[in-house]
């Protein structure tokens, strides 16, 4: 990847944008437009290639029941007709045209949408994505179609064993703001989802100053900043911080430990999940690097939990991650037991979070591996810009560019002492909901009713 730092900064660039983040690594240049669009270039000239993202603060979180799925409904139908492109078939011909492979994805908190193509259309791929923000149509028609493709991949999201566990836990996580947390949606409101709908989502979210325009691979940086302003200059903002007109609600904590069981018919082994309320980019970042150091920690071999689980032969598979979000980040444990050890495995699991705060509970070797660790897949999610653009897309929705740039400093300052404040905090006596998937024929051979309570 070449490096490049400009030192001098032309005088109609400081007229036409402002800066908006002193720190960045010196490859990337992020500049913010005045309409509030912030454009960020990250320069890597490794393959003769430009990935284009636009990204929205959109997703589940903003919705309530009755739109529950239709961030993700809306991201299909941006890829289809509309004021320039009069229909699906002229849009996917000028995604041959100009080379494309495209995407989209919706998750709790961004809506993304992405074009790789060869460098010499970067001009004409960034006319196509401004095209597609600004004047999508919702052709009732195409709207039809697409319900069922994206009513389509809910039923194959359905078909994974894991899915019912899943889906009930967050039901008792979330409760009557589950909606907010599953981007998936609901068969319902998807299958009937109208145009109008789609444009009250436009309304609200789909404003310069309420995204952030990437562009990364072997571009410069001062000649792709003419151009965005040449092509965006012109998106009116809107009035209003749709944040503050729409609030997202608050999630409130749990009150008591929660058990329940789930039974399908796709479940060939049981399975485990342990979920707590974890720590939020806006009130408490430094337990957010805590959590990656921990759970790092956890997942090793060498750790207490596996070789107590794992090794022992009381479980096929463990795993513990947290989920970094602006509104609440799940902590989650999933453990697949050994179906003839089913109550012996919860037991164990139980020791083991009593033990979590323990003085000796990891080492000091181990936490210090962990960030090392962690700095390094960092480091390795920049080797190719076409995927770190989505890392960097993801960061600025649910923290800030900041946290990104800032991530190994702050990293590097985890200690021990830190690791205990997090586990007292989110998880030692804390209140969580843990789910058991079981099959019908093993609920007489487990028997959960014997072990799984609250006690």
């Amino acid at each position: 990847m070449t490096k490049r730092l400009y030192f001098i900064i032309c005088f109609w660039l400081v007229a036409s944008f402002t800066q908006a983040q002193n720190k960045l690594p010196e490859n990337m240049f992020l500049r913010t437009l005045p309409n509030g669009l912030d454009v960020l270039v990250v320069e890597d000239n490794s393959v003769p290639l430009a990935t284009i993202v636009i990204t929205c603060k959109n997703g589940s979180y903003t919705e309530t029941p009755k739109f529950n799925g239709l961030s993700h409904l809306y991201e299909h139908m941006f890829f289809k007709a509309n004021k320039d492109y009069k229909s699906q078939q002229e849009f996917m011909d000028r995604v041959s045209e100009l080379g494309m492979d495209f995407n989209g994805s919706t998750s709790v908190e961004n809506v993304e949408y992405h074009f790789t193509l060869p460098k010499k259309n970067l001009k004409a791929g960034l006319k196509f994505m401004n095209s597609a923000i600004r004047y999508p149509s919702f052709d009732s028609k195409e709207m039809e179609r697409e319900n069922v493709v994206v009513d389509g991949e809910f039923q194959r999201h359905e078909s994974s064993p894991f899915f019912a566990l899943n889906n009930a836990m967050e039901h008792h996580l979330w409760g009557d703001l589950y909606s907010r947390k599953n981007s998936i949606g609901n068969h319902d409101i998807i299958r009937n989802a109208t145009p109008a709908l789609m444009d009250s989502i436009k309304n609200k979210y789909y404003y310069p100053n309420n995204a952030m325009l990437t562009i990364a691979g072997d571009v410069k940086h001062d000649d792709v900043f003419k151009q965005v302003e040449n092509i965006y200059g012109s998106w009116e903002a809107s009035s209003f911080d749709p944040f503050k007109k729409w609030p997202i609600p608050e999630f409130k904590p749990l009150q008591k430990t929660d058990y329940f069981i789930v039974e399908s018919n796709l479940a060939k082994v049981p399975f485990m999940e342990l979920t707590w309320l974890g720590p939020d980019t806006r009130g408490d970042l430094p337990s957010t690097y805590a959590a990656d150091v921990f759970s790092y920690i956890l997942n090793q071999n060498s750790s207490k939990l596996n070789k107590a689980l794992l090794q022992s032969g009381l479980a096929l598979q463990i795993n513990i991650g947290y989920l970094t979000l602006k509104h609440v980040g799940p902590i989650t444990l999933v453990v697949v037991p050994n179906p003839s050890k089913v109550k012996e495995c919860l037991a164990e699991v139980k020791r083991q979070l009593a033990m979590f705060d323990s003085d000796d509970y990891v080492t000091d070797e181990q936490v210090e591996t962990a960030k090392r660790k962690l700095e390094i897949r960092q480091t390795e999610e920049q080797e190719v810009a076409s995927d770190f653009v989505h890392t960097l897309t993801f960061w600025w929705a649910s923290a800030s560019l900041d946290y990104f740039t800032t991530y190994n400093d702050n990293l590097k300052k985890v200690t021990k002492a830190d690791l205990k404040r997090y586990v007292t905090k989110y998880i030692k006596n804390k209140p969580y909901c843990a789910g058991l998937l079981v099959s019908p024929g093993m609920q007489a051979s487990i028997k959960p009713e014997e072990f799984f309570t609250a006690n």
